[in-house]
């Protein structure tokens, strides 16, 4: 089975920065076409300037995925460039600590917005155009949805209960969808990762430095990963050769999740 996504059209969502850039990244030089969106219009462009040609496989497209509007419009503007969807990645998300005994703490909302609700939106309105597009005398599957989770789902830290709730409820999203869109041959999975020099890690890092050592510690392979070592699994979910997986959320942590004792924040 084939591990090609050359020829697909991926939309990657967070791929301005961190995780999303390198996903992104690795689709273009994989042969995808790819639409890459963020929010950071300046730095899509910086980005994206690097590797787009003249009617090359690369878009971007700025704009808040909380807004419906806005997806349609990343919709409509990634048919009119490549005339199809076939890979969906939800790698936009936040990171916001918060206090679970301040009554005035919004971040539950927030996060669930921005890390929940823009995904449901977003893949809804995906899978019904893969749908929409599909050859009608092939059996063939029609696209590939995945999330970008967190071990921090799993794990608890009292300062990351949004963060924890708006993982957890991604990755319980995942699994019904995947059975939801298994009869129209979309499949759905996510990646949680921890321990990855993501642009939220990056961010803590050189405000705390002393966290570095604390990371290592909780992680048995003993390093902090580069954010292109997501893309790989990604890339695997995103090809044929996860043809007979969906629901799934594969964990991309070193071996944290294993025996983290939670006293660390999970980026």
């Amino acid at each position: 089975m084939s591990f090609s996504i050359a020829g697909k059209t991926a939309i990657v969502t967070g791929a301005a920065h961190g995780v999303g850039l390198a996903i992104a990244r690795a689709m273009v030089e994989a042969g995808a076409n790819v639409v890459f969106v963020d929010r950071d219009e300046a730095a899509l462009e910086r980005e994206t300037s690097v590797l787009r040609e003249a009617d090359g496989p690369v878009r971007h497209f700025a704009g808040d995925l909380r807004e419906r509007l806005t997806i349609t419009n990343l919709l409509s503007f990634t048919i009119d460039a490549f005339d199809r969807i076939d890979i969906l990645v939800n790698a936009a998300r936040q990171v916001r600590m918060s206090d679970p005994f301040d009554t005035e703490d919004d971040s539950v909302e927030r996060l669930l917005d921005q890390n929940l609700m823009s995904a449901l939106r977003l893949s809804r309105a995906a899978a019904k155009r893969m749908i929409k597009q599909a050859d009608p005398d092939s059996d063939a599957p029609l696209g590939s949805i995945i999330n970008l989770s967190s071990i921090a789902a799993r794990l608890t830290h009292p300062q990351l209960l949004a963060y924890s709730v708006s993982c957890a409820a991604l990755d319980q999203m995942t699994r019904s969808m995947a059975v939801a869109l298994a009869p129209k041959r979309i499949r759905v999975n996510a990646v949680a990762f921890g321990s990855v020099m993501s642009a939220s890690l990056k961010q803590t890092l050189s405000e705390h430095d002393d966290m570095r050592e604390a990371i290592l510690h909780c992680t048995p392979l003993g390093r902090i990963a580069g954010a292109g070592e997501v893309s790989d699994a990604v890339q695997y979910l995103a090809s044929d050769a996860s043809a007979f997986v969906t629901g799934q959320v594969i964990t991309v942590d070193g071996g944290r999740s294993l025996i983290d004792p939670s006293h660390v924040a999970a980026h």
